[in-house]
């Protein structure tokens, strides 16, 4: 695949320019958007742009991250606190995330989204608000692991880190999470998976797909 340089800012106007090009496949007035990518990506940061460059647009965006649908501490450590394979498959809430952010943007869904569900920090439930999303508005769910549990995602960037700088800019404590990425890697495949992919292994010089 052939990948063009580009800078952040631009990259988040062309991904904002596709999303409005885009459509729900079944039918929703909202638009799902995922932005995956291990946390030394910095999907979030990506995920942000995007909505700024969609709300000068006009268009109504919640971000949402991962990080606030974390199990509780008793159900991600139940096998260690570095055990890569519960982190792959054990420390996300794929259940809330379904019911509170995903069924409420379906076809003839309500549009009330909750943000996030749970503190790691206090590990307890945060309590946020739920919003209200109008109808033509966007979601953009950033953090790792997205393209696995079969997410209704209208439209999808993966951030490509190689192994050697997946691990040379992941923290020195976070290191254990390296296999579970491979793993991901072996078994999705995100950049194939993904409709756009973006080259991040030098964050001052990404480069993507420019897909159409």
């Amino acid at each position: 695949m052939r990948l063009e340089p580009i800078t952040w800012e631009r990259l988040a106007e062309n991904l904002a320019e596709r999303v409005l090009r885009t459509t729900a496949a079944d039918g929703s007035p909202w638009l799902r958007v995922g932005v995956d990518g291990a946390p030394a990506s910095r999907p979030g940061e990506l995920a942000e742009l995007v909505g700024e460059a969609l709300r000068v647009r006009g268009r109504g965006v919640v971000v949402v991250g991962t990080g606030g649908f974390l199990r509780p501490a008793s159900l991600r450590y139940e096998y260690g606190r570095e055990d890569p394979d519960s982190y792959y498959n054990g420390w996300f809430d794929t259940g809330a995330l379904w019911r509170e952010v995903f069924g409420p943007l379906e076809a003839g869904g309500s549009g009330r989204v909750l943000p996030d569900l749970w503190d790691p920090l206090t590990d307890r439930a945060t309590r946020s608000a739920h919003v209200e999303l109008p109808p033509g508005a966007v979601l953009l769910l950033h953090g790792p692991f997205l393209l696995g549990h079969w997410f209704p995602f209208d439209l999808t960037v993966h951030l490509r880190l190689s192994p050697p700088a997946l691990e040379r800019r992941t923290e020195e404590g976070e290191r254990w999470t390296l296999p579970a990425y491979a793993r991901y890697e072996g078994e999705v495949g995100p950049g194939d998976a993904a409709d756009i992919l973006v080259r991040a292994d030098d964050p001052r010089h990404p480069a993507w797909s420019a897909a159409s």
